[in-house]
């Protein structure tokens, strides 16, 4: 593993107009983590991820990828860079077919035939997408949407991927599912992975190391097992 982040936020100020959201965040992710970031509703995590893909200006302070200062970069042009986010709420082509979602997820691409292979890829991760390849997105129910809005992104071939939220709203059994399939990605891809997420002991098991963020500050850097081992955060975050 390198020394050096493959992302890192210095000093980050954001926020809506008058509302600041990000008060001078500062987090550093390393190539093939997994850190997750944890908060209750507001506390600034997806604003954070927004920041970095330049949805939300930072004022001030940096983003850096892979060394690169990226503030000024487009949103769009970060995908082909190797950064990539599944933004909550999933937003998938609800009239487009799992298939086609996928396919409209190489966009940038024209390697036809890894194309190809990185879609059968997607349903080895995801057998339930490949059973439903033809079926119109909008048709899935909410954790095979979660899984398409994955395999979708991992079709840009990520250095880093960017997980809003991705428990949202699901089952408790599809929640699991989706987070042993991060650990997959991480583990077999080499694909570094931030998550935010409230439900903070899945999270935490899932990662190395873990950020609390609190009113727009990081309040808390460390370990994903001291934290989960923490009084503080196990009485505030696991409900304890």
């Amino acid at each position: 593993m390198s020394d050096q982040p493959i992302l890192e936020m210095k000093n980050v100020h954001s926020g809506y107009g008058s509302i600041k959201a990000l008060k001078g965040v500062s987090i550093k992710v390393m190539p093939g983590e997994i850190v997750a970031m944890i908060g209750a509703n507001g506390a600034g995590k997806s604003t954070t991820l927004m920041t970095i893909c330049n949805i939300v200006q930072a004022e001030q302070g940096e983003v850096l990828y892979e060394g690169r200062v990226i503030n000024k970069v487009n949103p769009e042009k970060l995908p082909t860079m190797g950064l990539c986010q599944v933004p909550e709420g999933r937003r998938i082509f609800p009239r487009l077919s799992v298939e086609e979602n996928l396919i409209l997820g190489a966009f940038y691409r024209n390697d036809k035939d890894q194309i190809a292979k990185d879609i059968q890829h997607a349903y080895d991760l995801f057998p339930i997408l490949g059973e439903r390849r033809r079926q119109e997105g909008g048709t899935l129910s909410g954790g095979e949407q979660q899984m398409l809005a994955i395999a979708r992104a991992l079709m840009t071939k990520p250095k880093v991927l960017l997980l809003d939220e991705p428990s949202l709203g699901l089952a408790p059994i599809i929640i699991q599912q989706i987070f042993d399939i991060i650990k997959d990605i991480n583990r077999e891809d080499g694909t570094t992975i931030l998550v935010v997420e409230q439900n903070a002991n899945l999270a935490l098991q899932a990662a190395s190391r873990g950020y609390v963020m609190e009113t727009g500050e990081v309040t808390l850097e460390d370990k994903a097992s001291s934290l989960l081992e923490n009084p503080k955060i196990r009485e505030a975050y696991l409900g304890e």
